[in-house]
């Protein structure tokens, strides 16, 4: 799916890295290739640690890597995406409302690699890694990622990494060095331009652990490697001695008391500490572009001293951004302070994988951005409806463009879509108004356009379960909509002469209206009509008047239909109401 394209003036973000990925990439192996086909395989990484859910903030992670793997790949070059799985990282800490989950029991892990800790009760899978991976690899799959998946369990444990940790041994003096001279210096505080919420601040972890020590000093000197526990399996130890001649590692643990010699140069229960792990794999790997987290960014962190470190194992720092927040708009049933922060999953429930894709796609990785679980997303799926719209009448502007074509499918093709689809809001609403019931929903949505009925549900899934979903899901009870058995006789009652004559408008042009435009024209046109105008008059023809008019003949249906001040599109309520049903609402 090739991407037009574009003048350097508007060049989206994701092609300037491509270009930057593959000059750089061109720089460390000069004039070893003819063409992008037989040039060196370009590496990008990124890394997720699976020490919970792996929320929104983190896909930034990997999409960001993502898009500019798959422009390289549309280009012709080979690209590989490499997604580290940090799942030797220690367990730090019980997350708060995991299900299947007493944090006191499984306080007693904390230390531990996470792949021996066990999984939440329930879960099919083998350990707290593996369970939490599962799921974000399900849904990096429905989004279209291509990557090569490596557990660093997998890495540490067999050996792979062998000689990069006697190397990091060996000159673990020029490492302290490195550390050293950011051990003493505090970093200026940055003013924050607003408040973070907890979403926010819980998206801002990123893999690997940043608030990890930096290697053990004590008596013995500085040590790089942390041994896991032969006894507790945790990494409470402290290196007491090493021989580089011979290998011969001796550690303690402090939380069980356990001590051993091992030849480091067969032992394989242990890891390099987060700081020189990470620029160990920039060497192994020989990765290109990887972005970081504001955690990892700062004077300091761990991808400014891997820049420095990465050289000790003969390799070089990648290139890539720091990527900033994914906030979260509206989180009925997600509380973050019950541990909630949505995952991919999460938003793949209420909307199509195409819309997610976009949301990253369209904004600079510098660029904070929030998704929507309220109202917000019907907003942005008009939005996407129209930006859809304008592409395939080529009046869209470049960069949107580019944007939407990294939204709908990869260099492998187009994602799948939903066949037909309607407004997200009109949807929803048909969703909430007949509670899961497919007949009446298919009846509904058929009459929205008589000359185009649907035949089949099918033709507007994905999205009708999407926007149900988020019905069922996100939207509070006391919004939902519950359409009134029995006439309000009171209210009909009282109405005065002008109200009563705006509903005998309304009713006398149902049948000739009965479509969701013809609706939409029928009931913004009552009240102009009433006023002297005719029903087809602009805004710019009518008196600010009619606009509060329309407020109220709105607000009198919704009581009359609903119970309520408010509800969903009119159009499309008296379309899901039915005609007959909303004749006998009315009054007549």
């Amino acid at each position: 799916m090739p991407i037009v394209a574009q003048s350097t003036e508007t060049t989206d973000w994701v092609s300037r890295f491509a270009d930057e990925v593959i000059e750089e990439s061109e720089r460390r192996a000069p004039g070893k290739a003819t063409s992008p086909a037989t040039a060196p395989v370009i590496v990008v990484a990124s890394g997720l640690s699976p020490s919970g859910p792996i929320h929104l903030g983190n896909l930034r992670e990997v999409m960001t890597p993502h898009l500019v793997a798959d422009e390289i790949r549309r280009r012709g070059h080979r690209v590989r995406h490499l997604i580290s799985w940090d799942d030797y990282d220690r367990y730090r800490k019980v997350p708060e409302g995991i299900a299947g989950v007493d944090k006191k029991s499984f306080e007693q892990h904390i230390g531990k690699p996470l792949t021996s800790v066990p999984a939440p009760e329930g879960s099919a899978h083998p350990n707290w890694a593996e369970h939490f991976k599962s799921a974000m690899i399900e849904s990096l799959a429905e989004l279209g990622v291509e990557f090569d998946g490596i557990s660093q369990t997998a890495q540490y444990t067999s050996g792979v990494y062998r000689e990069q940790i006697l190397h990091a041994m060996r000159h673990r003096g020029e490492i302290d060095a490195i550390l050293d001279q950011y051990r003493t210096k505090k970093a200026p505080a940055k003013k924050q331009q607003k408040p973070l919420d907890e979403a926010e601040l819980e998206a801002a972890e990123g893999s690997g652990a940043a608030a990890e020590d930096d290697g053990s000093s004590g008596s013995a000197g500085y040590f790089p490697y942390k041994p896991y526990c032969g006894n507790c399996e945790k990494d409470l130890t402290t290196v007491t001695a090493y021989d580089d001649d011979t290998t011969e590692l001796t550690y303690t643990c402090t939380a069980c008391g356990f001590a051993e010699t091992v030849r480091l140069n067969e032992f394989n229960r242990g890891k390099l500490v987060w700081k020189v792990d990470w620029p160990m794999r920039w060497a192994y790997e020989g990765v290109v572009f990887e972005p970081s987290g504001v955690d990892h960014s700062s004077p300091g962190s761990s991808f400014q001293v891997g820049g420095q470190i990465v050289g000790i194992f003969g390799g070089k720092q990648p290139i890539g951004p720091m990527y900033a927040f994914v906030g979260i708009s509206g989180m009925a049933k997600m509380s973050s302070s019950k541990g909630g922060v949505p995952t991919p999953a999460d938003a793949l429930k209420i909307m199509e994988p195409q819309i997610l894709r976009w949301l990253y796609a369209r904004r600079r990785p510098n660029q904070s951005f929030k998704i929507a679980f309220d109202q917000e997303i019907q907003r942005l799926y008009d939005e996407w409806d129209k930006l859809d719209a304008k592409v395939a009448d080529s009046s869209a502007l470049p960069g949107d463009v580019a944007a939407h074509a990294r939204a709908v499918g990869t260099a492998a093709g187009e994602l799948p879509r939903t066949p037909r689809p309607m407004p997200y809001r009109t949807l929803a609403s048909v969703a909430d108004v007949t509670a899961g019931h497919a007949d009446q929903a298919l009846r509904i949505l058929s009459e929205l356009d008589p000359a185009r009925p649907l035949a089949s549900l099918d033709e507007v899934r994905p999205r009708l379960d999407k926007a149900e979903t988020w019905i069922n899901t996100q939207v509070p009870a006391d919004q939902r909509t519950i359409v009134r058995e029995e006439p309000d006789h009171d209210l009909l009652k009282s109405l005065d002469e002008p109200s009563q004559q705006s509903l005998r408008l309304l009713l006398d042009g149902l049948a000739d209206h009965w479509s969701l435009d013809g609706l939409t024209h029928l009931v913004y046109g009552v009240p102009k009509v009433q006023a002297g105008f005719p029903a087809d008059a602009t805004p710019k023809e009518l008196p600010p008047e009619i606009k509060t008019a329309q407020r109220s003949f709105f607000a009198l249906l919704y009581h009359l239909l609903v119970g309520r001040d408010t509800g969903p599109r009119l159009p499309t309520l008296l379309l899901a109401v039915g005609q007959e049903r909303v004749r006998a609402l009315l009054g007549e």
